[in-house]
């Protein structure tokens, strides 16, 4: 586990100090990712990452349920005309469930909104995320999930 924190931490310093953004309200949030619904309920650090002017990716290690969950997402973003600081986005990615025993794969779409208050370096984010799950003989879909993001922007 030692090892995963390691790289991530140096593939986002290596995200950081490769790019410029200019459009969007802040660069990089990092902070308190919730992923809540039909199920568990799963918590653990978030960071997402503007890398061009549209577009962001976003990764959160989640622990809850007896598992911890591995998500990384690709985003397009846009400003809401006339609601300052107000960002929709659309996107998604893959999640990894691993538990004692086991693990599982999920493709996770998403929509949804991104508000930096002004004058703060603090975001909150919301956003429907139904997961599919893609196994070996079976597959499902869960369409009551949403997350929640708490995140220090700089």
């Amino acid at each position: 586990m030692k090892k995963l924190f390691t790289i991530l931490g140096c593939i986002a310093l290596f995200a950081l100090s490769t790019t410029a953004v200019k459009a969007q309200n802040y660069k990089t949030g990092l902070g308190l990712g919730i992923d809540f619904g039909d199920g568990a309920t799963l918590v653990g650090p978030s960071i997402r990452h503007h890398f061009s002017q549209k577009a962001a990716i976003q990764g959160e290690v989640l622990f809850g349920a007896n598992s911890t969950f591995i998500q990384g997402f690709l985003q397009y973003n846009s400003a809401i005309p006339g609601a300052r600081g107000l960002d929709w986005y659309l996107g998604g990615g893959p999640s990894i469930q691993l538990y004692d025993g086991g693990s599982s794969f999920y493709l996770v779409p998403m929509v949804g909104l991104d508000y930096k208050f002004s004058g703060a370096p603090l975001a909150v984010a919301l956003d429907w995320r139904p997961r599919i799950y893609l196994g070996d003989n079976d597959s499902d879909f869960n369409a009551g999930r949403f997350g929640i993001g708490f995140r220090y922007t700089f």
